[in-house]
């Protein structure tokens, strides 16, 4: 019990320092682990997992909206970065520069991506010549990189996770669209997945990204008050194609440019995740995203047929969530501690007496709630409360904006 105590309590509170808690959380649940590449993390099993769950039901999403996927290459010729004046301008203080291969100079120094515009820009005046080419729906999962000065994990680093959505259109309405379609995608994502809510909105010319036209944003309010952009998608225009000479005859004989869009979200979701739902007791994670759903626990296993029950159970359950049984040699205790710092949203206790009346102990991760149900209708059971949970943390997330949003009518307020 002990070492359980000081388990918990190496988290610091979030009302008492919300930064320190952040990162306790990300260390303690095995999210990251810092790497001796300033600015870089290295994203554990754990926090893989979570992240792997994120990029399946997107891209799903992506796929069932007609889109595909593609894969640019990592290095970007400094000539044809410079070939979007606003763009190269906006990303110049982030861009990482190669200068060498091997011992020897190179002829023309490439950056690192810090974004794919112009690459998909020179794979689009390459492969669109007709009508008949549009619209050209393509995403990219990759990884980018920005030298930022200020990095915490999964909220900004040197390098991150992220799709980045590429699409070419014959008109401006048909890429208006677009881009106001995928925002709409990242939304319900948040929300259903997630268990985020988010505000939907136009960023102003100062914060739009570099080279567009309008920047769309999703931006959800964590714990603390603080807002988070959670997502972007753009209108481009014609402004990349003109600089790329991105052309297409249309059905009347006629050459015009496409119009573009791009829009993308990162493994900063990850931490809006632990921002927006976490507690002083570490993640708690919503169950549509969650890598383990249920934990079962045999309780007393030294006690026969304790661990063969649990193993049955585990057994049954896989069938419907995502399971995980605990046999290891640690205490119940500690085994609670450590799984509910992985915010894993459903616990099943089960031990002797629990199989002498054919039920188990079902403990939610969100409010701690304690149900003893019956073994016959355990798979229906699970699965209406993990749906319970994934509502209610959407429900308290909605109340905490609402408590946190004022009219002002003035700077006091």
């Amino acid at each position: 019990m002990e070492k359980q105590t000081k388990f918990v309590e190496e988290i610091t509170s979030m009302d008492v320092d919300f930064a320190k808690w952040y990162t306790d959380i990300v260390k303690k649940a095995d999210l990251i682990e810092y790497s001796s590449v300033r600015g870089c993390m290295i994203i554990r099993p754990y926090g893989y997992a979570i992240w792997e769950n994120i990029q399946k039901n997107l891209d799903k999403r992506f796929k069932d909206t007609g889109h595909e996927n593609v894969y640019m290459p990592m290095f970007i010729p400094e000539s044809l970065l410079q070939k979007e004046k606003d763009h190269v301008e906006g990303f110049a203080p982030e861009v990482a520069w190669v200068t060498h291969g091997g011992s020897e100079p190179l002829a023309e120094r490439m950056c690192v991506r810090p974004t794919s515009e112009t690459l998909f820009c020179e794979h689009y005046s390459n492969i669109i010549h007709s009508y008949r080419d549009l619209p050209k729906l393509y995403n990219q999962w990759c990884s980018v990189v920005r030298w930022e000065k200020t990095t915490r994990p999964f909220l900004r680093s040197v390098e991150f996770l992220w799709q980045e959505g590429h699409t070419a259109h014959a008109t401006k309405q048909d890429a208006i669209d677009e881009t106001i379609k995928m925002l709409d995608v990242y939304a319900d994502f948040c929300e259903q997945e997630l268990a985020i809510p988010v505000l939907k909105g136009k960023k102003t010319d100062k914060e739009k990204f570099a080279g567009a036209v309008e920047t769309y944003t999703i931006e959800s309010m964590m714990h603390d008050g603080k807002a988070l952009q959670a997502g972007t998608s753009h209108y481009f225009g014609d402004g990349f194609a003109k600089a790329f000479d991105i052309q297409y005859t249309d059905k009347n004989n006629q050459l015009q440019y496409v119009h573009q869009t791009s829009w993308g979200v990162s493994t900063r979701l990850i931490g809006a995740i632990i921002m927006m739902h976490g507690d002083d007791n570490g993640l708690v994670l919503p169950p549509n995203i969650a890598p383990i759903q249920l934990v079962v626990i045999p309780v007393a296993m030294n006690k026969p047929g304790v661990v063969e029950k649990a193993t049955e159970i585990s057994e049954k359950l896989k069938s419907v969530v995502s399971v995980k049984m605990d046999d290891s040699d640690k205490s119940p205790g500690w085994k609670f501690s450590e799984y509910e710092m992985k915010g894993v949203p459903l616990r099943l206790e089960i031990g002797p007496r629990d199989i002498e009346n054919n039920q188990a102990v079902l403990v939610r991760r969100d409010t701690r709630e304690k149900t003893i149900v019956s073994l016959d209708d355990l798979n229906e059971q699970v699965l209406n409360i993990l749906s319970e949970i994934q509502s209610d943390m959407l429900s308290r997330a909605a109340k905490l904006r609402e408590n946190n949003t004022y009219n002002a009518r003035s700077f006091e307020r």
